[in-house]
């Protein structure tokens, strides 16, 4: 009776976890198209692409984005910090320049003002 036991434990299919270990190690894609049309004229395509696969596996073939997600990590809120920081340095800058042009503009129409040579009255 129990070799007709370890048949059995050795025939059943894969369980649950066979298949989700599976998926994770290769990976799996599903890809499919969804268009709606009407009259023969294309509405709306929809393309749809999923990819389940482990972290390793993700990274093995350059998949990242995780990584620069907002959402997702640490690193991201310092990049964003950083971007507001930038952000509010170069609108300091363009303010500065604008000043800058604005004094420019003032000393060129004073200077243009006294280069005119003054009419003599004969």
């Amino acid at each position: 009776m129990s070799s007709e036991r370890s048949t059995l434990i050795t025939a059943r299919p894969p369980g649950l976890v066979d298949v989700l270990d599976r998926i994770l190690d290769k990976g799996l894609v599903i890809a499919g198209d969804i268009k709606v049309s009407l009259a023969n004229v294309e509405l709306l395509t929809l393309q749809i692409r999923l990819l389940v696969c482990s972290i390793d596996k993700a990274e093995q073939i350059g998949l990242n984005w995780w990584r620069y997600d907002t959402n997702l990590t640490t690193r991201a809120e310092r990049a964003e910090a950083e971007n507001v920081e930038l952000r509010e340095r170069l609108s300091e800058l363009e303010q500065e320049i604008k000043k800058l042009a604005a004094a420019n503009l003032a000393a060129g129409s004073r200077e243009v003002r006294k280069a005119k040579p003054k009419r003599r009255k004969t």
